[in-house]
C-alpha cells in the first residue's frame, strides 16, 4: 500500500496516578479518529511506547459511548511497539490523549524520532486534548522544540484543574507547551476547537476529536 494511504496512531501505555487511579486512553479519542480514517479507506497502524496493551481510563466509558467505539477499543489490546515503526511508510501520525499520555510521551526517544522525522520530512502531525504531551518532547532537526513560534491548542489549565486531577499531572499541558514557545489558543472549557499551522494539527478536548480527524483526512487528501 502507497505510504499516502497509512495513517499512524500514536496511544499510551497508561500509568497508575499517586490517587491510585489509572491514567490511560481516553477511548473515543481514539476510536472517533480510527473510525474516520478507515471510513475513509486509510489503513491505520496502532501503536505505543512499549507496545501491547494501551489501558482505557474508565472514565471515558460514558454512556455515549457506542458499540463501534468499543470495537475499535479492541485493537488497543495488543499495539506495535514504536521501536519497530518507520516514519517513511506513513502519510501522517495523529495522536489521541487520555491522561496517560502526560507520563509516559514527553520523553520516549522513539516518539521523539518519530516527531522529528514526521516535521522534516513536512508529514502531517495531528494531537488531540493531552495528546500534544507528545509535541513536548518533539523537536525539529536543529534541536528547536516543534511547538516553537507554532498556533495550536490542547486540553487547557483551566479543564485540567475542572477534572481535579491537576494536582496529580506531571505538569500542566497548556503551560508546558506556552514555555516551548507555542502560541497556545485556548477557548471555554470542553469546546470542540481545533487549531492547524501548516502541517501541525491539534484539538483541544474529546469534543474535538472529529473536528480534527475530519481536518486531518482533508489535508491528506489534498496532498494526494
Amino acid at each position: 500500500m502507497n505510504r499516502n494511504q497509512k495513517i499512524l496512531i500514536v496511544v499510551t501505555n497508561g500509568h497508575t496516578m499517586e490517587n491510585g487511579e489509572l491514567a490511560g486512553i481516553w477511548l473515543t479519542e481514539f476510536s472517533e479518529a480510527y473510525l474516520e480514517f478507515k471510513n475513509k479507506g486509510y489503513e491505520v497502524v496502532v501503536a505505543s511506547p512499549k507496545g501491547g496493551k494501551s489501558p482505557v481510563d474508565p472514565n471515558s466509558l460514558t454512556d455515549d459511548v457506542t458499540e463501534e467505539d468499543k470495537e475499535a477499543g479492541n485493537l488497543l489490546e495488543n499495539t506495535k511497539s514504536l521501536a519497530e515503526v518507520r516514519s517513511e511508510d506513513f502519510a501522517g501520525i495523529f495522536v489521541p490523549g487520555g491522561h496517560g499520555t502526560m507520563f509516559d510521551f514527553p520523553e520516549d526517544t522513539n516518539l521523539q524520532r518519530l516527531l522529528t522525522e514526521f516535521s522534516e520530512a513536512d508529514k502531517l502531525i495531528a494531537a488531540v486534548c493531552h495528546g500534544p504531551a507528545a509535541l513536548v518532547g518533539g523537536k525539529r532537526a536543529n534541536g528547536e522544540p516543534i511547538v516553537k513560534g507554532k498556533r495550536i491548542t490542547a486540553f487547557t489549565d483551566a479543564e485540567e484543574r475542572d477534572t481535579k486531577l491537576d494536582p496529580y499531572m506531571p505538569f500542566l499541558l497548556e503551560s508546558k507547551l506556552r514555555e516551548l514557545g507555542a502560541e497556545f489558543v485556548a477557548k471555554d472549557n470542553w469546546a470542540d476547537h481545533i487549531e492547524v499551522d501548516g502541517k501541525l494539527l491539534t484539538g483541544q478536548n474529546p469534543q474535538s476529536t472529529i473536528s480534527l480527524a475530519k481536518k486531518f483526512v482533508q489535508v491528506l487528501n489534498e496532498e494526494k
